[in-house]
């Protein structure tokens, strides 16, 4: 009868080890589950507010054209051009201002010059600007996990409008 009572010693022990080593497990799997979630709830909200960063810088690109008073208007630079005759055809501008979160944010502007309807040969009369803003996080290299980046584009055209007097200037409507 001792024999029996000797054998069966030490497993409780085992048991306890299992299931501690089984709830430590658990709980670091419920650990890294947690971690991942926050990050990736951070970045969703790092990543709406590139989006609007980059959005903000659109609409600078877009309202500088369209308050333009140069003949044609001049993709937007800082500072603007002095003369209609230096403004630029394509540029890419960098904001002078970190966005909410620490965003750059980087304005690109090209844009093309066409003859449309019965105009003479060398009056440009359409001009199509492309612009395209991309935010991303500054000092943050890409790859790491702090680093987020949007991008927003948008197309505008801008038709000249004929003098009514002659003696008068054109205008040009952006749209």
């Amino acid at each position: 009868m001792m024999l029996t009572r000797l054998a069966q010693r030490g497993f409780a022990a085992v048991a306890a080890i299992f299931l501690v080593v089984g709830l430590a497990s658990l709980g670091a799997f419920m650990l890294t589950l947690s971690n991942t979630q926050q990050l990736t709830s951070a970045q969703d909200v790092q990543g709406t507010r590139a989006y609007w960063a980059a959005r903000a810088g659109l609409e600078w690109g877009v309202g500088s054209v369209a308050a333009s008073t140069g003949a044609p208007p001049a993709c937007p630079t800082l500072p603007p051009p002095a003369t209609a005759s230096s403004a630029p055809v394509s540029s890419n501008t960098t904001l002078p201002t970190t966005f909410d979160g620490g965003f750059s944010v980087s304005v690109t502007c090209a844009r093309n010059d066409y003859v449309e309807g019965a105009v003479p040969p060398s009056s440009l009369n359409v001009f199509i600007y492309q612009f395209t803003s991309e935010a991303s996080t500054a000092g943050a290299s890409t790859g790491s996990v702090g680093y987020i980046q949007r991008s927003v584009s948008a197309s505008m055209q801008c038709v000249r409008n004929e003098a009514v007097p002659p003696a008068t200037l054109p205008t040009y409507s952006c749209g």
